[in-house]
């Protein structure tokens, strides 16, 4: 399987519910590296995985819709707790539904995966994997 992997970050405020996460139910912030790893079975007749110009665009326009929010105020997360998993799996989705509509090119339908990886620090990441399928 081929893979390439494009970087972004993603400062966010919020706070969690549920005594496991002590004193992270108090509103804090969090600042993420976000590396986003599109793999396929075979290269495309460019002898590409994808144009990485093209997928850093788009990784970078779905964390600007994320970036700098207080993710507490955000309608759709009203009662979750954005955890980094869960942010991964937003992230990976989002990325997910500009490949399908063409975002990265005629020769992204051979794309196999995206997998997002958010970094909370140099010794703490949690990451979403997903399949792509062509249309979804």
């Amino acid at each position: 399987m081929f893979s390439v992997t494009v970087r972004d970050h993603l400062m966010v405020a919020h706070s969690f519910r549920g005594e496991v996460f002590g004193p992270a139910q108090a509103l804090h912030g969090a600042t993420f590296v976000v590396d986003a790893t599109l793999r396929r079975p075979e290269l495309d007749p460019d002898n590409i995985v994808v144009d990485i110009g093209a997928a850093t665009r788009e990784l970078g326009a779905v964390v600007a819709e994320l970036n700098y929010r207080n993710l507490d105020e955000v309608p759709e997360f009203a009662g979750v707790n954005t955890s980094t998993e869960f942010l991964a799996k937003v992230v990976a989705d989002r990325l997910a539904e500009r490949i399908a509509s063409g975002a990265l090119g005629p020769h992204a339908d051979g794309l196999a995966s995206v997998t997002v990886t958010l970094h909370e620090s140099h010794v703490a990441w949690a990451s979403y994997e997903r399949e792509l399928h062509p249309g979804l």
